[in-house]
């Protein structure tokens, strides 16, 4: 007998589901099942769909708590802000198809990331429009690099897959496509995780700070 029946929980349950059978595979029929109680249950807290992908949106971020606006420069909080987010997306492989179907500005926590965020672009100088653009980008790359293939599961057959994409670059006239032959295997195969992420910060944190620079 399962004790009192959260909002938490059944989000966490939701996300566990989507990250192993995918979203659709995310009801209120099947949390009730898996959870133990009713579907009336579980109306207490998402009354539909909409709501609870809203609720697991907000459950996955809320993994990541940003801190408070400090005293050391922008650059510094603004790295800790996209690197938590990321490591806080990372935690659920569904999360990017949570993301894309839900609108943010319905989600607590991803509004307390965002105003963070523009927070920090206004300290770094940059006026209203140029902060909301930028905001934007950075959560977006966040987005994308938390879901990197790098970091995926074992699929069945990738290694014959990748194995047949390469050999099909390398294959490629060299004369026309020189580059795409050089480097045929990291474009197919992958490059390291860890390279994968800190140059995914770098590079679009190093975009921010150049404009920046430019004030």
């Amino acid at each position: 007998m399962m004790g009192k029946l959260t909002a938490q929980a059944i989000a966490e349950r939701a996300l566990e589901i989507g990250d192993t059978e995918g979203i659709d595979a995310v009801t209120i029929r099947r949390l009730a099942t898996d959870l133990g109680v009713t579907p009336m249950a579980l109306y207490w807290h998402f009354k539909n769909k909409e709501q609870l992908l809203i609720g697991m949106a907000d459950h996955l971020i809320g993994g990541f708590a940003p801190k408070p606006a400090d005293d050391r420069p922008w650059q510094a909080q603004l790295r800790d802000l996209t690197e938590g987010l990321i490591r806080a997306l990372r935690r659920h492989p569904c999360a990017r198809n949570v993301l894309e179907q839900i609108d943010p500005v319905a989600v607590p926590n991803f509004l307390a990331v965002w105003n963070h965020a523009l927070g920090l672009a206004r300290a770094a100088g940059f006026g209203v429009d140029e902060s909301c653009l930028i905001t934007k980008y950075l959560l977006q790359s966040a987005i994308a690099i938390a879901d990197a293939p790098v970091h995926g599961q074992a699929e069945p057959d990738r290694e014959t897959r990748v194995r047949a994409k390469m050999v099909g670059l390398q294959s490629l006239p060299v004369e026309t496509y020189p580059y795409l032959v050089e480097m045929a295997r990291p474009l197919v195969g992958g490059t390291d995780p860890v390279l994968y992420d800190t140059f995914g910060v770098d590079l679009v944190l190093g975009g921010i700070e150049a404009l920046a620079a430019r004030r």
